[in-house]
């Protein structure tokens, strides 16, 4: 079974590999974690650090709230044909 990890840990993880003060092997034994794994979480943090100052953070959120918007229409609509349906069903029955 894969095992998944909590993004606060990868983060420090990823941190710890950043700061160079052991080695992947070093943080590898320390927190359980293939040393592959340690390098492609450092290389996401890297990736990403430019992004906290680049305003996507705005973007992402904006984005969210487009989805949930649209997730409650359709929550809507889905709730006013199951309503109809049953409605439906009692006159049959």
């Amino acid at each position: 079974m894969r095992q998944k990890f909590e993004a606060g840990f990868k983060a420090k993880v990823a941190l710890e590999a950043y700061r160079g003060e052991k080695t992947l092997n070093e943080l590898s034994s320390e927190f359980g974690v293939y040393p592959n794994q340690i390098s492609k979480w450092k290389q996401e943090l890297l990736a990403g650090v430019s992004g906290i100052f680049s305003g996507k953070k705005d973007n992402n959120k904006k984005e969210q709230e487009e989805l949930a918007e649209k997730l409650y229409k359709n929550i809507g609509e889905l709730k006013v044909e199951n309503d109809w349906l049953k409605k439906k069903l009692n006159q049959l029955g």
